[in-house]
């Protein structure tokens, strides 16, 4: 993750804790380029984002100030283009467990090969975890992803946060999901893991991640419990479309 990007989450952090509240104006930039030890010219990409989102809105002549709906924007359960993962998602706050569930390395199927870019001789991890957070099942997770691409995948990676492992460690950089989003019924494996009632509904999110340079890293389907969270999408008009 680069630096204005670390920057831009630092502050809608600090707006979802209220340290910047909704309809005020932020720190002028001078301030805030030195809070960060950064250029002016990096934390004006931050603000950038930040815009962008609808998080902060600037007048000409004047500052920046925080739109009065960011403290809600913010606090969105998860936003439909977010890739983070759950211990980002959730780790300053909240207690996250993997269990691994099954960990093994296999040859891809065809449609693992189309949607992954791979041949049929590139290994493939597989990866059924479940997520629990604050000692209750949150997530049924079952993930594919290339050895060749992200290489180095072991248990010690999985019990702690995967996504952290390919930026951190690989210092790969995640660039985009392509995503879908919707109700099921649960499965016997749902019931099981999730510890939910055969007649609960379940959300489910299928994605294939790519890194920034366009390279397909994961296709994975998740599972949640109903009353886990939702997904929220904030639409901005533009008067000039």
């Amino acid at each position: 993750m680069s630096k204005y990007e670390e920057i831009a989450n630092d502050i809608i952090e600090k707006i979802r804790s209220g340290a910047y509240k909704s309809g005020n104006p932020l720190p002028d930039q001078k301030t805030m380029a030195t809070e960060y030890s950064t250029s002016r010219m990096t934390l004006q990409k931050s603000l950038a984002i930040l815009k962008t989102k609808g998080y902060v809105y600037s007048q000409q002549g004047s500052a920046t100030y925080v739109k009065n709906n960011a403290d809600s924007i913010a606090n969105m359960d998860i936003g439909v283009d977010q890739y983070v993962g759950t211990s980002s998602l959730l780790g300053k706050d909240h207690k996250v467990v993997s269990k691994i569930i099954e960990f093994n390395l296999r040859y891809p199927s065809d449609d693992e090969k189309e949607d992954l870019k791979i041949s049929e001789t590139d290994a493939v991890y597989d990866i059924k975890r479940l997520r629990l957070v604050d000692g209750k099942p949150y997530a049924l997770e079952f993930t594919k992803m290339p050895v060749n691409v992200i290489p180095g995948v072991n248990s010690d990676v999985l019990h702690k946060s995967i996504y952290g492992y390919v930026q951190k460690d690989l210092k790969l950089k995640i660039g985009a999901a392509d995503r879908t989003i919707m109700a099921k019924k649960p499965d016997a494996e749902d019931v099981k893991y999730l510890k939910i009632n055969k007649t609960d509904p379940i959300l489910n999110v299928s994605q294939i991640v790519y890194l920034d340079d366009g390279t397909p890293f994961e296709k994975s389907s998740t599972d949640r419990p109903y009353d886990t969270g939702g997904y929220r999408v904030f639409l901005s008009h533009k008067s000039d479309i």
